[in-house]
Parts: structure tokens; sequence; C-alpha cells
């Protein structure tokens, strides 16, 4: 029988979702609510018995779902997006007790996100296509073809989102789908199968595997009969994901780490710049996009200083259920302890601190506070390894050339974030940053019909409108001479 457990007066499966049934496992492990450290459900702990049954559904599915004509796919994922919004409160709910993510964000950006993910992707799927043109005479026709199947593996810091802008392109190209969720929060997944089940969609195209990276995840990306492999994560895991997928070849899609530049320059307006740089501590700092590198010009240095600090000591850490809290807690406590190793050892260094600089003193737990630092070497740890979580490290800078040297002088290249009154040097400087995205006075600004992806060490791909279905699919190119069967035909043949 099925094994559910109640979050808050919401049943969630435990199990697996495995050609379009419940499948248990004889292990499990415990999911931890970050509020207060209490066990929320004993989750299914897949390996390669679960993983090898969920490919072996994908592929049986496979075919028919391939075959599939764009329209009904289109109408299938329509209706996936819509099991999302009717359940917008139960999976904003649950995916705050699981991650520590704020629940007004949940419910007015994070999940109606998930929800859009597969409404784009469904309409850009009837749009997608490719002006036929010209060879001496032969036309050519570009196509796109179902892949195969793909594995999707996501990340615990927006669990349901990250996964669905996976998911739905996959889905849309006439793939079917392995996902194996974080086990830091795998709960919003087990409900998004429940939504695809009810949407309709046939049964092995959408298929979860719960379980530990290194069990489940690992087998998962060894299997050959996978076709692609979508992986949001850290630089370390995605080395031994490469390395399984080069022993079969498998295309992949990696959204890896960010250390990004938020630059300030002496034109901006500041008040536009302290607002977004305080907004860097969002979801506890556990965002990849984050500018944690914060350069402000010498002449605004001081102003910007001191209302940056102003504007962050109003922030309210909590918890994130409460409608006036602006951040929660870490995810887990290996997290946390994480955080903590990097501010500690900056400290030992020489770091200065000017807001924060350790777990919170009255609310325990997993909560952190908002930290930031200056007097930090160009060099150093903390200003160039992801800390993910709520540390924000300060320098100052002269002119433009340094600022773009020292701004790009790192492993990673996600994205930044550039505030100046000046045109001219908004195109210049945007242009020079090593980056997958520059925003320029503005933050986390996104069109899915745009590429999203890194440079460096931050990914390798991109994904986004036509991007997504590049990876997704197989593009194929059909060559046709100019009317030889025309002939033919006009001869009775």
């Amino acid at each position: 029988m099925p094994r559910t457990t109640s979050v808050s007066g919401i049943e969630v499966s435990v199990d697996h979702w495995v050609g379009g049934e419940r499948l248990a496992s004889d292990a499990t492990f415990p999911d931890i609510s970050p509020l207060d450290q209490q066990v929320l459900a004993n989750v299914a702990r897949g390996g390669p018995r679960e993983v090898s049954a969920a490919v072996d559904a994908a592929s049986a599915a496979f075919p028919q779902w391939a075959a599939t004509p764009r329209t009904e796919r289109a109408a299938l994922l329509h209706a996936v997006a819509e099991g999302i919004e009717k359940r917008v409160d139960d999976l904003a709910l649950v995916e705050t007790l699981d991650n520590g993510g704020l629940l007004r964000s949940h419910r007015r950006s994070v999940i109606p996100r998930a929800a859009y993910n597969f409404h784009f992707f469904a309409d850009f799927l009837l749009q997608l296509g490719h002006e036929d043109f010209e060879t001496r005479g032969h036309r050519n026709h570009i196509s796109w073809q179902p892949a195969g199947v793909t594995a999707v593996i996501t990340p615990w810091n927006a669990p349901l989102m990250l996964a669905t802008w996976r998911v739905a392109p996959a889905l849309a190209a006439g793939n079917t789908v392995v996902l194996k969720p974080p086990e830091w929060a795998p709960l919003t997944a087990s409900l998004l199968a429940d939504i695809t089940a009810e949407a309709g969609l046939p049964p092995g195209v959408f298929n979860v595997v719960q379980g530990i990276g290194e069990e489940a995840g690992a087998a998962l990306v060894r299997d050959p009969r996978v076709r692609r492999i979508a992986f949001t994560g850290s630089v370390a895991t995605a080395r031994a994901i490469g390395h399984a997928a080069a022993e079969n070849v498998i295309p992949v899609s990696f959204e890896l780490g960010g250390k990004n530049p938020f630059i300030v320059f002496p034109d901006a307006d500041l008040d536009l710049a302290v607002r977004h740089a305080v907004d860097q501590y969002d979801n506890a700092g556990q965002v990849c996009l984050a500018g944690t590198r914060l350069y402000v010009a010498d002449a605004v240095y001081d102003e910007f200083l001191e209302r940056f600090l102003q504007a962050a000591a109003a922030w309210r850490v909590g918890d994130p259920r409460s409608e006036d809290v602006d951040m929660g807690p870490q995810i887990h406590p290996d997290h946390l302890a994480r955080i903590d190793g990097y501010v500690r050892r900056a400290k030992a260094a020489g770091a200065t601190v000017l807001l924060g600089g350790g777990p919170h003193p009255e609310l325990g737990g997993l909560y952190y506070q908002p930290t930031l630092l200056t007097n930090v070497a160009d060099d150093s740890e903390i200003n160039r390894e992801e800390v993910f979580g709520p540390v924000i490290v300060l320098h100052r800078f002269t002119d433009e050339d340094e600022v773009i040297r020292r701004a790009n002088d790192n492993i990673y290249g996600l994205a930044a974030m550039v505030f100046t009154g000046d045109r001219s040097r908004a195109e210049r400087v945007a242009d020079r940053l090593v980056a997958g995205t520059v925003w320029v006075n503005c933050f986390y600004v996104r069109d899915l019909r745009a590429p999203f992806g890194g440079a460096r060490l931050s990914g390798i791909g991109r994904e986004g409108g036509t991007w997504s279905f590049d990876f997704y699919a197989e593009v194929k190119n059909t060559v046709t001479a100019p009317s030889g069967w025309l002939i033919k035909e006009a001869n009775g043949g």
C-alpha cells in the first residue's frame, strides 16, 4: 500500500513515482525541516533497482510520447500548469516547511513560476520552427526530434521551480523524464507527480526517484538508456556526472555555482543600488545568482555603506511562514556549518565584520545573520568560493578598468550586476564582463525566451526558448533536391 505523510495537513506520498504508480523501497531517509530540525517524513530511499525501474518505464513510454502530436503534448503540459496553479497554497506551504524559504515568496512568485514554466514551453513548442532556406536550389528544412529519456537532477534551494525549469522543456520536446529531487527537500516533487497524473500525462512519461545523490543520482547518470542529463548544483557533483555521461556520450546541461560581482559606479542611483544589494540576502543567500562580491566606487563608498547598513538592519530574520519576515533559516545543519566555517576563516584571516558574522544569537537553530565583510583580499577563499549563504564581501574600487579586471578574476561566470547612470558605460562594461547574464540597474529579471546559463565553471550550455529545445531534442536538417520526384510523378512513376 502506498505510504504517505501529513505535512501540516497536506498528504504527501513518500514513495517513488514510476510508470504511473507508487513504488516503495526497503530503505528510507529522514527529511528534516529547517524550521525546527524535526523530521517531516521518512522518504523512500531509491538506488539502482528503483532507478532501473524508472528508466524502464520512461523508455517504454518514449515512443508513444514522442509520436504524440505537438498540440496534444502542449495541451497536457498546460493541464499540468493548471494543476500547479490549483495547488499553489499546498505546494508553497510544503516547500517552506521542506526548505525554509519564505512562504509569501513561494505563494506569490516561486510556485506560480513553476506553473509558468509549463505554460511557456507548451506555447513555445507550438511556434518552434525555422524558416526553410536554399543551397544551390536545394531546400534545407530544420526540425527538432525527441531525443529519448532525460535525467533531471535538481537542487534544494528552489526545488519545484528549478525542477519544472528542466522538466517542462524536456517533456515539450517529446522526451520522457526521470527526476531525482534533492534529498534535503524532496516533497514537492512527489506532489508534482500527483499533479501530472491528474493532468492526464501517460504512465512512464514522468517519473520521480527519491534518494541520495551518490546512490540514486549516480545510478541514473550511468544508465546508457538515458539520452540527456540536466543538472543544477555544485561543480564537484557536475564533474562526477560529466565523467559518467562521457562513458555513454550523453549530452549534458549544467547550471553550477556563481560568485557574482555587483558593481556600483559613482553615477548610480544609490537608492536603487542599495535596495538591490540588500536583496542579495534573499532566500537566506541560498541563490546561485546572488551578487556576493560587492564593488563600490570610492566616490560613493561611504554613503553607499551607510545606506546599506541602515537598510540591512531593517531586515527581519525568523519563521518564514510569517508575512513580516524577510529571511528564514539555512536548509540543513551541515550547510550552516559550511557557511559559518567560511566566515570564521575569513575573520581569522583579517576580515572586518560590518554586519552579522555568525549564527543568529537570539533565534539559534539554523538561522544565520545577514553578514557583510570588508578588508577581504581578492585572492582570499571567501572572495573566490561560493558560500551560498547570506554573506557579502564589500570592496571599493577606483576606475572602470580596475573593477572589470577584479570582477572577472574568478573561476565562475554565472551573472553580474552593474549600476550606473551612464548608458554607454553600461554597455561597455556589460560587454567586457564574463557572465552568462548581466543585469544593468536591475536584478533577476528573467524572460524564458532568453538564453540562460553560465561561463567558465558556472556551467555548460544554455537553456530558455529555442536553446532549450536545441538541448532536449535532436536537431535535424533535411536537405531536398529541387524537384527530382516531381519529374518522376509527371512521367507517371
